[in-house]
């Protein structure tokens, strides 16, 4: 990525949690300079103090880009102070979820461009993949930007419009914790039939991780990678006739909890 913009207008992180600290090591290990990024955030890790950045200082004026990485629930006490900045000389990307672009619409101004993204977990440890979508005035080289410094946690890919979000939110944006739960049920399925807890878990986590490099490194899509390790009739036969059972097996199941996912996030939404 061409960090020339940045370098030379800054960069402003609102909030350096887990996502927050993430990003910013993705950026700094891609050749973003330290002194372009000011960050703000009350209770900094003593790593984001010995990274070099500008921190709880002075801002730039009008920097190229203001990531917005708090809470949604503390983004109202915490986006006024870098209202002046909206306008359209900077662009505002924010991975707080549930907050509609019409919202920063009112707090920003109209003019100001805006994307929306929505990453997961797994950026933590560059795996993630985030979805994102501009406002009416985002350009292509607003997208652009916004996708590589993304990109510095995982994979990015572009939704067509902001309805998307919903569905993203429940099926990638919360994906992490159904495929944590998996783990721990798979685990206490290996205890019930004799295998330590220790042993039980190590199965589940290198299966489940390892069943998800091969989908997404095989050509073959997951329903024929399934169908090759189950031979008719044989014990993973077995365990999938209950498994798909349309209701109470994961068609039904996981339909369901995405549905719920999307509810909870549109009465969050107001």
């Amino acid at each position: 990525m061409d960090f020339s913009d940045i370098a030379m207008r800054g960069l402003v992180l609102l909030g350096c949690g887990k996502m927050g600290s993430a990003m910013l090591q993705g950026w700094l290990s891609n050749g973003l300079p330290a002194t372009s990024v000011y960050v703000l955030d009350p209770h900094p890790s003593d790593w984001l103090k010995a990274t070099g950045v500008h921190l709880n200082a002075g801002l730039p004026e009008a920097p190229a880009v203001v990531l917005l990485a708090v809470k949604p629930q503390m983004m109202g006490e915490a986006l006024p102070q870098l209202a002046a900045m909206g306008g359209g000389k900077t662009l505002f990307v924010t991975v707080a979820a549930g907050i509609t672009i019409e919202t920063y619409a009112r707090l920003l101004g109209g003019d100001t461009p805006l994307v929306r993204a929505m990453p997961n977990t797994p950026a933590a440890v560059g795996r993630g993949i985030t979805a994102i979508v501009g406002n009416t005035v985002a350009t292509p080289a607003h997208l652009d930007l916004a996708e590589a410094l993304l990109l510095a946690v995982g994979q990015v890919v572009r939704l067509e419009d902001e309805g998307q979000m919903d569905a993203v939110i429940g099926v990638s944006g919360s994906g992490p914790a159904y495929v944590f739960h998996l783990i721990e049920t798979m685990a206490a399925a290996g205890v019930e039939q004799g295998l330590s807890p220790e042993l039980a878990m190590q199965l589940a986590k290198t299966t489940v991780a390892g069943a998800g490099e091969l989908a997404e490194k095989s050509d073959d899509s997951p329903a024929q990678l399934r169908i090759n390790v189950t031979s008719p009739g044989g014990t993973t036969a077995a365990a999938l006739e209950v498994l798909m059972e349309p209701e109470t097996g994961f068609p039904g199941l996981l339909s369901r909890a995405v549905a719920a996912n999307i509810k909870r996030n549109r009465e969050l939404a107001g």
